[in-house]
């Protein structure tokens, strides 16, 4: 093989493979045997309420994520409550978390993978059946809350990697 047909092969290789394939996934939320779909980033936030808990005492509890999905810098999509992504063809998912592994620093969310639960619309996400979260940076929120239903939000981003069977 020429060099000069091996080096846009493996260009390619690298674009299709996306930021998933820079490191081996934890085990927790690795997709054996799927192939990506799409990869995209989102910037967003992660949306805490202000709550009693069992014992009474105030704490903050996950609410929502509030996130756009970018691809090469350009808005393509959504992500928010359920959890949801949905992309401008029309197509979406709703997600369920069948695993987990620490962010890289205590600041950071975990890395999710989650099973597709349901689907609308047709495009992109169509085929779709795992999302894994990865390369999270920030989105945990930290400090006692003192009013219960007060909200605070934590930026965060993340890259989300949307995988089919086979």
């Amino acid at each position: 093989m020429s060099t000069k047909l091996a080096v846009p092969c493996l260009m390619l290789l690298t674009v299709m493979a996306g930021p998933a394939a820079a490191d081996p996934l934890p085990e927790a939320i690795a997709a054996p045997g799927e192939t990506v779909v799409l990869s995209v980033h989102a910037e967003g936030a992660q949306v805490y309420e202000c709550k009693a808990t069992a014992d009474g005492k105030l704490a903050w509890a996950f609410r929502e994520p509030v996130a756009t999905l970018l691809s090469e810098g350009k808005t393509v999509g959504r992500h928010y409550a359920g959890p949801n992504w949905e992309l401008a063809d029309g197509s979406a998912v709703v997600g369920k978390a069948i695993g987990n592994a620490p962010g890289a620093t205590p600041t950071d969310i975990p890395w999710l993978k989650l099973e597709v639960a349901s689907r609308r619309g047709s495009g992109t996400l169509t085929p779709v059946t795992t999302v894994q979260r990865i390369n999270t940076h920030g989105g945990k929120l930290e400090g006692a809350c003192d009013k219960a239903g007060e909200f605070k939000s934590a930026p965060y981003s993340a890259d989300y990697v949307f995988l089919k069977k086979g």
